[in-house]
Parts: C-alpha cells; structure tokens; sequence
C-alpha cells in the first residue's frame, strides 16, 4: 500500500483575531480524486495554499508528496500542480506559447512536451490560437495545461469551474477522470453541490472548519437522519409555512418547483392530509433521494 500524497494534521491559519482554518486534519490517497466543498470565505483556498507553501500555518503541520510544507515547500511546488481560482493567462501570446512559457519555468524546453500537454486537455486544435480569443471554457482547458505541464502526481485545482457553463463543467470532470486514471491524485476545490458528487470522497468546510469526510454515499448516509420527499404543491409559499408547523419536519425549502422536505415518521399521506386542511392544493408527494446540500445544510445546523 503506498503512502498519502497528503497528510494533514490540525492545519491552523489566523488573519488577525479571524481564524480562516481551524484545526483541519485529512490526508489523501494516491490516485485519489477529493473534493473539498464548502462556500467562499470556507477556508478551501487558505488550505491549498498552506500546502503549496505559499502560507504559514500558525499551528499544526502537513506534508506533501513526502515533503513538509514548511521547511520544503520548494520540493513542494516543483512537483505539484496549481490551478488557481484566478489563474493568468498572457492574452497577447498563442495557446502552445502560453505553455511553452510556463513550462520554462519548471525548465522544460523540448517542445514534445508541449504537444503532449495539449493533447492531453485537448488543445492540439487550438495551439496557434491566440489566447484572448478564446472561450472561457477553452481557456480554462489552458489553465489546466500549465498546471499539468510539468507532469505532476499531484494536482490542486482551487474552484477550476467558476463562472463556465455546465457543459464545459462536465467536459473538465471527464479530464480530471483521464487524469486520476493515469495516476494522478487531485484534491480539488469547488462550491457546487452537484460537482462534488464526482469525486471519491468529499470534504464539507464550513467556518474553516472541516464538518466531514466520506465518500458522498456515506455521508448521506450517516448525516441526512430522515426520509426525504419532494411536495408538487400550491401556492408553495402557503406550503412551505404549513409544512414548517407539522410535527416529525426536520427541514423544508423551495427546490425550484416544488418543496423539498426533511422528516422523521412522517409520511406522504399525512403530509397531503395536512396541506389540504391548510388550504393548499397537493398535485404529488414522491420520495426523493438525499443529496450533498442535504448533507451540507444538515452538518451547517
């Protein structure tokens, strides 16, 4: 069995009186695709870059690839790769010489390199375009080459799908699968539910605070305590304040169309009971199945 490509152990981080990462332990396995979830201000960034070295923790220790984060962070860097949430791309320069550039940096200079890096995210179409030209999706495969030109085990990815569309999000999940199949191991950032259901185990961050760590079905599992059913109803509003006051409702909330409720010996005949005694007219109550916001929501409280 081989060893973590990280090892984290009460990583603390404070910013004055503000502590952004309380305490967080975790470790991940080689080959493994981790999702560290939780909104903006949770802390996920303030830990990546702890573990790229590029911050100080105040308490705890970490170490990365076999390196501490500390006093090697240089061995560090050079071996992992960075997507960062605002990653800089030279606009005036092609796709294939953005790369060639940055992998000057790691001191790669044979051009073969570069082609295969290309290939690889899928750009060998586009290695003559220039950058400022491209889409947001297609410059976000870019950011993705520089960090893998350097042909790193480890990859960090700090929200890598901010602000592109849901294709795109699923085109760059199928290439970080291609990635962990060939051995790579990703801890990768995100503040989208549905993304975190693609990884091999989740962690939820709330506060700098790490709530929980499990693969997605053990954490709805072990968290989500109660069945859950989606109410067709009108109007939702008188709904969703009828179903608040009934007896055995953990939660209930608008999911676009309909309610979504939490509940504890409670079933879709009496709910439908209910609603009709308060005026509110029920077209079909279906179970439903939990999810990574149910977890979330339910670790918040």
């Amino acid at each position: 069995m081989t060893d973590p490509v990280i090892v984290v152990e009460n990583l603390t981080r404070r910013f004055g009186d503000f502590v952004a990462v309380d305490h967080v332990s975790f470790s991940v396995a080689s080959g493994e695709v981790v999702g560290y979830l939780g909104p903006n201000g949770s802390g996920k960034t303030t830990t990546i870059r702890m573990l790229l070295g590029l911050l100080r923790p105040d308490e705890g220790q970490a170490r990365v690839l076999g390196y501490d984060v500390v006093t090697q962070s240089e061995q560090v860097r050079s071996r992992a790769g960075y997507m960062s949430q605002k990653f800089a791309l030279y606009d005036d320069l092609t796709v294939f010489e953005n790369l060639t550039f940055y992998g000057g940096v790691y001191g790669i200079a044979d051009p073969s390199r570069i082609k295969r890096t290309l290939n690889l995210v899928g750009l060998t179409g586009h290695a003559t375009s220039m950058t400022k030209s491209l889409s947001a999706g297609w410059r976000q495969r870019l950011a993705l080459g520089i960090a893998l030109v350097h042909e790193p085990k480890l990859l960090f990815l700090d929200e890598p799908t901010s602000g592109v569309d849901p294709s795109a999000r699923r085109v760059f999940w199928d290439l970080i699968y291609e990635l962990a199949g060939e051995g790579v191991s990703i801890l990768v950032t995100t503040h989208y539910m549905d993304e975190a259901e693609y990884c091999e185990r989740v962690g939820i961050m709330r506060e700098g605070r790490l709530l929980a760590m499990d693969t997605p079905t053990n954490l709805k599992q072990s968290i989500v305590q109660g069945e859950v059913w989606e109410v067709f109803a009108r109007p939702l509003e008188r709904g969703l304040e009828a179903l608040t006051g009934l007896q055995g409702i953990q939660r209930v909330g608008l999911a676009g169309d309909h309610l979504r409720v939490i509940g504890n010996q409670i079933n879709g005949e009496a709910m439908g009971e209910w609603l009709n005694s308060k005026g509110v007219d029920v077209e079909r109550i279906e179970k439903g199945e939990p999810t990574l916001e149910d977890v979330f929501l339910s670790l918040a409280r």
